[in-house]
């Protein structure tokens, strides 16, 4: 009898592996094939506009469009990310398929014209919205439906960046602080590498990062496989990539909720976003933070890729990215932010090495995962990509840098939705479903007791 029940589970496993790759096939493909599609756009829209500068100066226009494309066709789309999260958590409406014509004609729009932003979000958008009309055609249950939404997250971030395991684990972490959903596994997989596969074949290529460094043992000791002074400059790096995660989280969240209380007309929200970015702009007297920041024409401007090189990163570079980033996606440009926190990381971690006498290229690698690991609460993810794009010589160190700056980022993050199973600290949240959005609202009502002197419980 024990034989027939083995036998009989393994049937079961089989059948569900079988089960889910024919579900995740078509939604792997079509977000693939759509992820390049957006890819080529986004490349087209960023060569125009460093040919014609003069863009710049319809950038608040811009975000008048954006803004009403959203109010008469967006309807609940506007949620984005968060959206999608909130339907893994608790199926209700669905995933609207408008949302992802919607963010990627948005988002090329934003780069078109100059805004900082980046591309995951589109990406992620575009995954979860054909994976849930995917789920709606195929009559799923709805902890299907949770699970196909998932496979749609790991395929617009597999395929966008390249990254298929980094892919599967964010879409299985970034649900729940403290918690990895085991449950999806091998679906996200198999749609981060099949969606990965239908981007490449498409003739999309990944801009190629490499760390040249090559670690020693500055005591010898036998038991002991790395550099000891590194390591510890490592973990002072992780603290401040995790602050400026932080930072990022903190300020963007403010300026959109600010900007929304304060600004009554709500078009005009995007269309002084757009004139404050014109106005940094000049300010600074340089382009360089607008767009996606990955690469430039001019050898000179400031980039990931410059910021692995010596001189590559102003002591500051990273901060206005921030501020630029903050600003354009607070007042409702669209776009994700994790490209930007690459930008943010690696310009961070050029300047960390600069003054520490660190390895460059290494601190602007481990500055590119950990300010994303710290902002987005996604530490295993962003080490596994890590490996995926520069190799695995230095993987302590990305573990130390990506956990150091997950713990330093605080319970904030770019996604409102994410729930805390279990806290940083390693205490269970007195509620299983309270998010991010309801932690921070507790924090700011305890904020404005104190500077009004009230008492806090």
């Amino acid at each position: 009898m024990k034989k027939i029940a083995s036998s009989l589970e393994h049937l079961f496993i089989l059948s569900h592996l079988i089960k889910w790759t024919l579900l995740v096939i078509p939604v792997s493909v079509t977000v693939g094939s759509l992820v390049a599609l957006f890819l080529w756009l986004l490349e087209l829209a960023t060569n125009h506009r460093y040919q014609n500068s003069w863009l710049l100066f319809l950038l608040p226009l811009a975000g008048i469009l954006i803004y009403f494309l959203y109010k008469y066709a967006g309807k609940n789309a506007d949620a984005g990310n968060n959206l999608i999260m909130d339907e893994i958590h608790e199926p209700g409406g669905g995933v609207p398929v408008r949302m992802a014509p919607l963010v990627l004609f948005t988002t090329v729009i934003t780069h078109l014209f100059g805004g900082s932003a980046g591309r995951e979000g589109t990406a992620v958008q575009i995954g979860g919205s054909f994976a849930g009309l995917y789920g709606k055609w195929f009559k799923l249950s709805k902890g299907d439906t949770g699970i196909i939404l998932m496979t749609g997250i790991a395929a617009g971030f597999g395929a966008v960046f390249g990254t298929p395991v980094a892919g599967t684990i964010f879409a299985l972490e970034v649900l729940y602080i403290g918690r990895i959903q085991h449950n999806a596994l091998l679906p996200c997989f198999m749609a981060a590498v099949f969606a990965d596969i239908t981007c490449a074949a498409w003739g999309i290529h990944h801009t190629h990062y490499s760390i040249a460094f090559k670690a020693d043992n500055v005591f010898n000791i036998p038991f002991i496989h790395f550099n000891f002074v590194l390591l510890l400059k490592v973990i002072a790096a992780g603290v401040c990539f995790g602050l400026a995660g932080y930072l990022f989280s903190e300020l963007s969240h403010t300026i959109k909720n600010y900007s929304s209380r304060f600004i009554k007309i709500k078009w005009l929200i995007p269309f002084t976003g757009g004139i404050i970015i014109i106005a940094l702009t000049y300010l600074l007297g340089t382009t360089d933070y607008l767009g996606l920041g990955v690469s430039n024409p001019d050898k000179n401007a400031v980039t990931i890729v410059s910021s692995f090189q010596a001189g590559g990163a102003h002591y500051f570079s990273w901060l206005w990215k921030i501020i630029f980033t903050a600003v354009t996606l607070g007042m409702g440009f669209k776009g994700g932010e994790v490209t930007p926190l690459f930008f943010i990381g690696a310009a961070l971690g050029n300047t960390f090495a600069i003054i520490t006498g660190a390895p460059i290229d290494l601190m602007a690698g481990l500055g590119f995962i950990a300010v994303f690991a710290g902002a987005t609460n996604t530490p295993v993810a962003c080490t596994l990509m890590g490996i995926e794009l520069f190799g695995g010589e230095h993987l302590l160190y990305y573990a130390v840098a990506c956990f150091t700056a997950y713990y330093f980022s605080g319970q904030t993050g770019i996604y409102q939705s994410q729930r805390i199973s279990i806290s940083k600290t390693g205490t269970h949240s007195t509620n299983p479903n309270e998010t991010l959005k309801d932690i921070r609202k507790k924090r700011i009502e305890k904020l404005k007791r104190l500077l009004s002197g009230k008492k806090i419980n």
